[in-house]
């Protein structure tokens, strides 16, 4: 009997030692295929079930799901919140790999650190870590494909080329500045605003939603840059100054990780003028804060970014973020909302929830 027992144990270590072995290998630092970025959301929300859930918000023209991870304390009250997402354009690999390591370092800091874990209470995230799937999914196909950059809609009639430039077709003075008309180029912009699906949920999403968003983050590579709105420079923010202010606050932040410069500035001053971005488009509806990031490198290796190049970009790229994000939070949230903020937070401390103060 006892011999029986010894033997159960040992097989119940053997299990739970072994699904631990299986966590660990998810690795943070190579670039992951889709079906593995969509069974890493899945964990997520099995890891923290109090504060990650999936919400379908779309589908790509090929009719896959578009997802994002919600990521918030419940309070039962509606909430401020944060956008983010990633690989709106196939190629950025490292764009996907940041928004998965951003959220694995706020979901860490929520157990731990008190600032993170108000962030949370007073505000949802939403994170996207693949916008355009199908173009995503094309660009692992092989050698080929790996520069794809657009998404895999077909072209207009009698064009025999596919894909539109996602970050090109939103309504922000679309089909203006930066773009081509050109079915088979990288910046066709689409036969209309917002005629990509992709376009279309994000649209939808936030914009049903923008009197709630503090900022708007929408990640890419490569250029090391900071890019606030707007994309067409016959038009200045009306919060210019503050824009400049923190994303150079947000540039301090990331060199004083690992030494590397991100220039900050609108994109006619620093890259080139565009039109129809998503940045711009959300700072339209109103969204205060909106920046597009992009990540390493300076050219180099453009957008095959080593791997080995993945740990040290998350790493400064999450202080960039980190210091807007929290710079939206302590503007917004002050004084007696802080308080309950951090009155909810001990709460939280003590295994009290909405749940159990119903």
């Amino acid at each position: 009997m006892l011999f029986s027992v010894g033997l159960s144990l040992v097989v119940l270590l053997s299990v739970v030692g072994a699904a631990t072995v299986e966590r660990v290998e998810y690795d943070y630092y190579k670039y992951h295929p889709m079906p593995e970025i969509t069974d890493w959301m899945v964990q997520a929300v099995k890891d923290y079930p109090e504060v990650v859930t999936i919400l379908e918000y779309g589908q790509t023209y090929e009719k896959r799901t578009i997802s994002l991870l919600k990521i918030g304390v419940n309070t039962g009250e509606k909430k401020k919140a944060i956008w983010m997402d990633c690989g709106i354009h196939a190629r950025e690999w490292i764009a996907p790999a940041f928004c998965q390591y951003f959220v694995r370092e706020i979901l860490q800091a929520y157990k731990t650190d008190p600032k993170m874990q108000a962030m949370m209470t007073n505000m949802d995230f939403y994170v996207t870590p693949v916008l355009n799937i199908d173009g995503y999914i094309h660009s692992w196909k092989d050698n080929t494909t790996r520069l794809w950059r657009k998404n895999r809609s077909p072209g207009p009639l009698n064009c025999t080329c596919y894909g539109t430039d996602l970050n090109r077709n939103f309504n922000a003075n679309w089909g203006t500045l930066g773009i081509s008309f050109e079915c088979c180029d990288n910046t066709f912009c689409g036969i209309k605003p917002v005629s990509e699906p992709e376009a279309q949920a994000v649209t939808y999403f936030v914009g049903n939603r923008k009197e709630d968003f503090l900022c708007f983050l929408t990640i890419h590579s490569y250029g090391q840059l900071l890019l606030l709105p707007f994309g067409h420079p016959n038009f200045t923010a009306s919060n210019y100054d503050e824009l400049m202010k923190v994303g150079r606050g947000a540039a301090d932040a990331i060199r004083s990780v690992h030494g590397k410069d991100y220039t900050v500035g609108t994109s006619p001053d620093v890259l080139y003028a565009n039109s129809g971005s998503s940045r711009d488009w959300a700072r339209m509806q109103g969204i205060p804060l909106t920046y597009t990031f992009e990540l390493r490198d300076d050219g180099t290796f453009g957008f095959e970014l080593p791997q080995d190049q993945i740990q040290p970009t998350c790493e400064e790229a999450y202080s960039g973020a980190l210091h807007i994000i929290t710079y939206a939070h302590d503007k917004t949230f002050s004084g007696a909302t802080a308080t309950a903020a951090t009155l909810w937070s001990m709460l939280l401390a003590l295994g009290v929830t909405g749940t159990t103060l119903m």
